[in-house]
């Protein structure tokens, strides 16, 4: 431990006291009050922080807990990663959880946290090398078991408490000695030396800062169950994002089975990898291969569809876009999306009237993705101008075919990144022709390559326009 001594120099016999403001969103400091936090922009969140100290104050060195060490000769052995079990998991967490890692996992209420939770602590005690421990908050040791036995988690090693106090949560780590700890959720904890209701911002702060400090001392890792608002972001101040080593988004639509978990920050791999899961009665199980999931896989051509390429982290992931274009009679005409970005659809719309020169101001037009899968990158532009040029010419692209690039205001194709790696997934699952942009770089030699210089070309390369 470090020992630091202060030195005081009091002049004329008094003590200075100086007063700050921090902003109890983000932790963002000020000189003096405002309403509005400068760096989050949040309103009302300002508060008063006495700081007193005397003047003149000077800063005596102390002695360190461990001499510096040149970075070569540092072990790092003991910061491996161990791997949970769960192998999509494993993947967005970059290899497995680090000793002394603290993972917030956030997502919306049903949408599987728990779940998967339970199959990480069960799959970490078959193990057998130390136990893991799962601390609820939110529900009781019954109802958690009840979850497990359906979901088949049980085991000798995995070890259950329903605690919400913070200085319980440390007998138990201090009883059972686990490998990993997990708490649902840090909402529901209070830590007894600071005042504030559970889930208030004082309360969230102290408790991850305990959690964080308990972690680095054991070098124990810990996951944390997260909630959301209702735009989606992690519930409580910001700062929790800052405070832990990785935090993952758990996303999924209620009425689909597929989940995905994907990593908004972390300290030991990729922050940009993305684990897929399936959601059943009987647990959760992780999909491996996800292409098949976002396809309707048909032997004949079919209107207003086409097929394209993504790119979550390093997996390229095959979607589907529909269109449906039908004549409307309204003053305004229904734009309705479902799965894409909305703002990049009514773009696509607008260059492919104004530049593939096709009437769309009197026609409805609905587009969607397939398996609640979402598009947003620019890659999915031209699968957007081509599915709508489809459904308004009545004319189906290839079923074989795959599209990928960005459309630009001016009607151009742009290339976009890793489109060889794109159409070897493609290619893999059949998908034997690519329209792609020029200068697309090696393509697989299976595929055959259509180019298109701007979007009025691909029309015409398929035949939707004359």
């Amino acid at each position: 431990m470090v020992v630091v001594s202060l030195r005081a120099v009091v002049k004329n016999g008094r003590v200075a006291k100086a007063t700050s403001y921090r902003c109890a969103e983000c932790g963002h400091e000020v000189a003096k009050w405002v309403g509005r936090c400068p760096e989050c922009q949040a309103w009302g969140t300002v508060e008063e922080r006495g700081v007193t100290r005397s003047a003149g104050t000077r800063l005596v060195a102390g002695a360190p807990s461990s001499p510096a060490r040149p970075i070569g000769e540092v072990d790092v052995e003991s910061a491996r990663a161990r791997r949970t079990g769960v192998g999509e998991l494993d993947r967005v967490l970059g290899g497995g959880l680090v000793p002394g890692a603290v993972v917030l996992l956030a997502g919306e209420p049903g949408v599987g946290k728990s779940t998967l939770l339970l199959e990480v602590a069960y799959q970490w005690a078959v193990k057998g090398a130390v136990p893991s421990l799962y601390i609820t908050g939110e529900e009781s040791a019954g109802q958690v078991r009840l979850r497990a036995e359906r979901t088949g988690n049980i085991h000798g090693q995995m070890y259950l408490a329903a605690e919400s106090d913070l200085a319980a949560v440390y007998g138990h780590v201090e009883a059972v000695r686990p490998g990993v700890l997990i708490v649902d959720s840090v909402q529901t904890m209070s830590s007894p030396e600071v005042d504030g209701t559970p889930g208030g911002v004082t309360q969230v702060r102290a408790v991850t800062s305990g959690l964080v400090a308990l972690a680095k001392e054991r070098g124990l890792p810990i996951v944390l169950v997260g909630h959301v608002t209702k735009d989606g972001s992690v519930a409580g101040p910001r700062v929790l994002e800052h405070l832990v080593d990785v935090v993952l988004q758990f996303e999924g639509d209620r009425h689909s089975s597929l989940r995905l978990v994907r990593g908004i920050k972390n300290r030991y791999g990729a922050a940009d990898e993305v684990g897929c899961f399936e959601l059943r009665d009987d647990g959760i199980v992780g999909v491996p291969d996800p292409s098949g999931l976002f396809l309707n896989r048909r032997e004949q051509d079919v209107t207003g569809t086409a097929v394209t390429v993504v790119v979550e982290g390093k997996r390229p992931m095959l979607g589907e876009v529909q269109a449906l274009v039908t004549p409307t009679n309204l003053p305004s005409p229904r734009r309705a999306v479902s799965g894409l970005d909305s703002a990049r659809v009514a773009m696509a719309l607008a260059v492919l009237e104004k530049r593939g020169r096709m009437s769309l101001h009197n026609k409805d037009v609905f587009t969607a993705t397939v398996g609640g899968m979402r598009l947003v990158e620019p890659a999915v532009d031209l699968a957007v101008a081509l599915a709508v040029a489809s459904a308004a010419s009545d004319q189906p692209l290839p079923h074989d075919l795959v599209v990928v690039g960005e459309v630009g205001l001016s009607g151009e194709l742009r290339r976009v990144n890793g489109v060889g790696r794109r159409l070897a997934e493609a290619a893999r699952l059949g998908y034997t022709k690519a329209l792609v942009p020029p200068d697309a770089g090696p393509l697989p030699p299976e595929t055959r390559a259509l180019v298109a210089h701007d979007l009025m070309e691909a029309l015409q390369l398929l035949k939707l326009r004359k």
